[in-house]
């Protein structure tokens, strides 16, 4: 019977690359994670790994094991620390996956509040804004995700909790600054500055540049909102941000917004949960205090 042991096995022989290091970060000796191996391998009747150089590569039968493996030991993990936290008194852990750079400075005015409202309830939030944040919430591995573009998946709800205007910061003494809007064709020759995100996924591209065929002269990559408008007004480029979090800088730098064409560009910002958590009050109560906030801004 494949149990718990089986699959924190599996995981850290992808991990480590070798059966050596994954019985140390497991705490066992060489020889027991061996024999646990063959055991495995014996009560399945096949063959999970195969080794290639210095490194063990799953065969295919090792991969679905490997994958059920990376499924079910989050939800493992997350029942642990439930259990611990109950046992101590707390109502847990609320872990924030985020998809957006700028809504982390929103989330702040979220999580405050909340923290105060719920004190038997941690937060963790985590800004891993290349990862599959979908798939991480399907998988347990986060418990809310925030993002400006929400995927339909069964088993998943999003709910707009804000919305707002895209808008082109530049610097007030650029050539662009006294404008209505700006067209597609007025970037031929900036510096698009935006976060270290695939251009695939910035709505500039996809929902400005992209259906007019155009591109910036070049494009740099920030990681820090405070970087990136400093840049701005110092005439180095052009950057993409939200009208509500311009308007937050707009005050000490000399910088302004200007629409992405004549309608602009709207955005709404989404918190997605899992169906089966929808009904927990400590959820309930973090997505009442997200609308609030978002109301107000």
């Amino acid at each position: 019977m494949i149990d718990r042991q089986h699959l924190s096995l599996m995981r850290e022989i992808d991990r480590q690359g070798g059966l050596t290091a994954a019985a140390e970060r497991l705490n066992m000796t060489q020889s027991a994670a061996s024999h646990a191996l063959r055991r495995l391998e014996a009560q399945t009747g096949v063959t999970l790994w195969r080794r290639e150089g210095r490194r063990m590569r799953p065969t295919q039968a090792g991969r679905t094991l490997l994958d059920l493996a990376r499924r079910l030991l989050p939800q493992f993990e997350r029942a642990d620390a439930a259990m611990a936290d109950f046992a101590k008194g707390r109502r847990g852990l609320l872990r924030i996956g985020m998809e957006c750079h700028p809504c982390y400075r929103w989330l702040l005015k979220v999580v405050e509040p909340y923290l105060v409202g719920w004190p038997d309830v941690d937060v963790d939030v985590r800004q891993a804004f290349q990862f599959g944040g979908l798939d991480a919430l399907t998988d347990h591995e986060v418990d809310l995700l925030i993002t400006p573009d929400p995927v339909a998946r069964p088993g998943v709800g999003f709910t707009p909790v804000f919305g707002y205007d895209l808008v082109l910061a530049v610097g007030r003494g650029h050539p662009l600054a006294g404008r209505d809007h700006v067209r597609p064709e007025d970037l031929d020759d900036e510096v698009l500055i935006t976060y270290p995100v695939g251009a695939e996924r910035l709505d500039i591209y996809a929902q400005f540049l992209g259906p007019a065929r155009r591109q910036p002269s070049a494009r740099k990559e920030i990681e820090t909102t405070d970087i990136m408008l400093q840049m701005v007004a110092a005439g180095r480029g052009v950057a993409p941000l939200p009208d509500w979090l311009l308007a937050e800088y707009a005050a000490a730098l000399p910088i302004v917004g200007l629409p992405l064409g004549p309608e602009g560009l709207r955005k709404s910002i989404h918190v997605g949960l899992r169906d089966e958590d929808a009904a927990l009050d400590y959820m309930a109560g973090f997505m009442a205090q997200a609308a609030r906030v978002g109301a107000a801004v």
